[in-house]
């Protein structure tokens, strides 16, 4: 249901935080520089919508309600903030080339994300976000504790994913790094912390106090 928060929220940004605006901050690292573009890391970056899909579906039939609960929460947490980072430090990419060195399919598929993905609203970076959420939340799951080889394929995946982002000049580093971050700062609230002791602490401490 989420989704349908999303997508507006995210049509909104890319319709009011434009390139050429003066407000944008340009991401960009010097790392950036030496990363060469390649066209056919379109594939794995397309493959994350039905990556994202799949998983989402195999986890809510599959997976425990518990084990479903702490991939939305993560999803929904990372993704809402994704979108309040951009409204609050609007950003922008001018890594993309001007002319493809090559010209194939591949490219022209690249062309088309070009065309129908603006370069703003990049840092962090939701297709890493949701790369790694989605990944954490398989090699969690319980039923698939003996199909290594699942994880396995997920893992290689998602490491493609990540960067392809890079590859094809659609993010910097620098939003790979923020959607890293993020989701290790989420990761240590939603499947480290145990906030049944926490809590249960805290009440045994205000008993002591009184």
């Amino acid at each position: 249901m989420y989704i349908f928060i999303y997508l507006p929220w995210f049509y909104y940004n890319e319709c009011t935080i434009t390139p050429g605006l003066p407000i944008i901050h340009i991401i960009h690292c010097s790392l950036d520089d030496l990363i060469p573009f390649c066209e056919y890391f379109i594939i794995p970056y397309i493959s994350w919508f039905f990556y994202i899909l799949f998983a989402c579906l195999f986890i809510l039939y599959k997976g425990s309600d518990s084990e479903f609960f702490k991939l939305a929460m993560s999803l929904v947490i990372g993704m809402s903030l994704s979108m309040a980072i951009c409204m609050i430090y609007p950003s922008g990419l001018n890594l993309r080339p001007d002319v493809f060195p090559r010209h194939n399919i591949f490219s022209a598929l690249v062309a088309i994300i070009y065309s129908s993905d603006t370069p703003t609203n990049v840092f962090p970076s939701v297709h890493v976000f949701n790369s790694l959420a989605i990944h954490i939340s398989i090699s969690k799951l319980k039923v698939l504790e003996n199909y290594k080889w699942v994880k396995n394929c997920s893992l290689v995946l998602c490491i493609l994913i990540c960067l392809s982002t890079v590859f094809i000049k659609q993010h910097s580093l620098i939003d790979v790094t923020g959607a890293c971050v993020m989701m290790f700062v989420l990761y240590v609230g939603i499947y480290v912390l145990d906030y049944n002791k926490i809590f249960s602490r805290a009440k045994r401490n205000k008993e002591i106090l009184e």
